[in-house]
């Protein structure tokens, strides 16, 4: 489907919130030197530049240091854990953070080994499991970060975390969804960031809640929000930005629900594309 959702005239943005995986970077996961150029125009322009991504903070630093924004003002912010924290790169500190109830955690590691599937949780640099898998370990060189096996993994999963990923074959995986859905999904959020990841994050808690908050903490108001998404996991920040935008090479549900489409996709810097050409 062609979607022709362009801006008629300049935007005014005061922060935007920027997706990872398939939006800011190519599918090598490289930011091109143009991309950069742009975004550090926009910090310069008084916008706050604010990655958004279901990493964690660690994973997420090789970037920032890449786009070199975070000696900026504009560009102290990052938001991680697909919403459960965000951090203030000037004072290295978490000034946000959500969990979900261990008591669910437990239910969703029970109900996938059920099925023959592995659940992780994470800190800022490692990434826990019951035991040593191929799944964990695709996710170990997308992300960059080490993994632990932890024999007493039920007892981790007892201390609460901001969220827990259940990689595996997206057949089982929107299984494994439906079920955990009627199961629990009052009490938490569950969604597939990708098709072969499943998340579970706190309760009424997403990157959308994140931009909110932190959106609120610098005064900005909901009509100078902008977001840039492709993915499930980016939904509730393209249901909160009124400046929300698709990647034209996301999926058609979150091309529906964004304001706008890119004119290019994530290969053919199509975020920096339309920033330069509709903000800055």
């Amino acid at each position: 489907m062609n979607y022709n959702k362009l801006p008629a005239e300049k935007l005014r943005a005061g922060i935007i919130a920027i997706d990872l995986d398939d939006t800011l970077l190519k599918e090598d996961l490289s930011i091109s030197d143009y991309t950069v150029s742009v975004l550090q125009r926009a910090a310069d322009a008084g916008i706050y530049v604010t990655l958004c991504s279901g990493r964690t903070d660690n994973a997420i630093l090789p970037y920032v240091r890449r786009l070199d924004l975070a000696g900026k003002e504009q560009g102290r912010y990052i938001i991680a854990q697909n919403g459960a924290s965000v951090s203030d790169l000037h004072t290295r500190r978490e000034i946000f953070s959500r969990t979900v109830d261990p008591e669910l955690l437990i239910y969703a590691h029970r109900a996938a080994a059920e099925r023959g599937m592995f659940s992780e949780v994470y800190d800022a640099s490692t990434i826990y499991v019951p035991a040593d898998n191929e799944w964990t370990q695709t996710d170990v060189k997308l992300s960059g970060l080490k993994m632990q096996v932890v024999p007493e993994y039920e007892a981790l999963l007892g201390k609460g975390h901001p969220k827990m990923v259940i990689p595996g074959d997206p057949a089982e995986i929107q299984l494994l969804q439906a079920a955990l859905k009627a199961a629990i999904g009052d009490k938490c959020v569950i969604f597939t960031s990708k098709p072969y990841f499943l998340e579970i994050l706190p309760y009424n808690c997403g990157k959308g809640e994140a931009l909110e908050w932190l959106s609120d903490r610098l005064a900005i108001p909901r009509s100078r929000t902008m977001s840039f998404g492709d993915s499930m996991n980016d939904e509730s920040m393209i249901r909160y930005a009124e400046q929300s935008v698709a990647m034209c090479n996301g999926l058609d549900a979150i091309k529906e629900l964004a304001r706008y489409v890119t004119e290019y996709s994530h290969n053919e810097d199509g975020l920096a594309r339309f920033i330069e050409k509709y903000v800055l």
